[in-house]
């Protein structure tokens, strides 16, 4: 059994360009992945952090937005064609990957503090108004909030801490596969 884990095959050999590459020719998606890693952290560290635990998110710790050279602070949800250009042609790829890593962690810590009985606590109505409040989900992404305001806690660790995860990392690594092929075929690589 490997130690190797999917965003760790997705990072191992990843060009610039790969990795900043928008539009991308894939079938289930044409983002980058540069905004689908940034997608998945900020959707975890929000749903963990704000309607899990009612706490601050790591995005607002340690000046992650500067560190990333990003001004979004949003899911990424709805995003404009434009803006997705512009987050994946800014974003600092170490940083990227270092917020990710401190929102893993933290996630980590806030499941250990839960108990079985805040399983099936439903989300607080004041925490989904804090993901507008604090520009998490746009205006224009409400149904992102509805739906999120219908799950309990189990259900917030089941889709956005873990299965959510899960699907864009495959996409990612269908996108590096595909763009890899493609530099190979045309003698790029």
């Amino acid at each position: 059994m490997s130690d190797t884990t999917l965003a760790d095959e997705i990072v191992n050999n990843l060009d610039d360009n790969t990795f900043r590459q928008y539009p991308v020719p894939n079938h289930d998606t044409s983002n980058s992945i540069a905004w689908h890693l940034w997608h998945i952290t900020r959707v975890e560290d929000m749903t963990m952090n704000i309607l899990v635990l009612n706490e601050q998110q790591v995005l607002h710790t340690s000046n992650w937005l500067e560190k990333m050279n990003l001004s979004f602070t949003h899911s990424g949800n709805d995003m404009s064609k434009e803006d997705i250009a512009l987050l994946s042609s800014n974003v600092d790829f170490n940083s990227l990957l270092e917020y990710r890593a401190a929102v893993g962690k933290r996630t980590q810590e806030i499941i250990s503090l839960l108990s079985p009985g805040h399983f099936n606590m439903k989300v607080e109505q004041e925490r989904i108004k804090r993901l507008f409040d604090e520009n998490a989900v746009m205006k224009n992404s409400k149904w992102l909030a509805e739906y999120w305001s219908k799950k309990d806690i189990a259900g917030l660790l089941l889709m956005p801490a873990t299965r959510h995860i899960f699907l864009h990392l495959n996409k990612c690594v269908r996108i590096k596969d595909k763009l890899h092929k493609k530099m190979k075929k045309m003698g790029l690589v």
